[in-house]
């Protein structure tokens, strides 16, 4: 799991002044597992295409949107395991090229950008929303699907 449901909870709440319950805990760990992942990918590309053996901080494609949920996120005082997310990402494909200790540093705090992006969007796709079901979820991963 990339972070404690509490974690969640907490950044969940403060963000967007959103509920999510256990049902939303999973989707929730797979949705923040596989935007990080797409991020990590396009950013193994650019390091191999400028000759890197590994990729670092500064490969990945941070939107300034994303820059912006990231200092969000770090204003929050709330640390994240890179150990628990690098496990969590060990699950899906590995990446060609290593990380770099810079970027390994630095994937906390994409992953807490993440976390916050992805509440303020449940947010705009519903002001009202107190706490996202299914169809919102639905919407929101089409969204990051069409962004990412």
């Amino acid at each position: 799991m990339v972070m404690g449901v509490k974690q969640f909870e907490k950044l969940f709440r403060e963000a967007a002044s959103l509920d999510i319950d256990k049902s939303d805990i999973k989707r929730l760990d797979d949705f923040v597992n596989e935007r990080l992942y797409d991020l990590l990918l396009l950013a193994q590309s650019k390091a191999k295409a400028n000759g890197r053996p590994v990729i670092d901080w500064i490969d990945v494609p941070v939107t300034k949107g994303l820059q912006e949920n990231i200092h969000e996120f770090r204003a929050m005082d709330e640390a994240l395991s890179v150990s628990e997310i690098l496990d969590s990402l060990s699950k899906l494909p590995p990446m060609d090229l290593p990380y770099s200790e810079n970027l390994e540093k630095k994937i906390p705090e994409i992953t807490g950008g993440i976390t916050v992006s992805l509440a303020k969007v449940f947010k705009v796709v519903d002001p009202h929303l107190k706490n996202p079901g299914t169809e919102e979820w639905e919407k929101v991963e089409n969204i990051y699907q069409i962004l990412l």
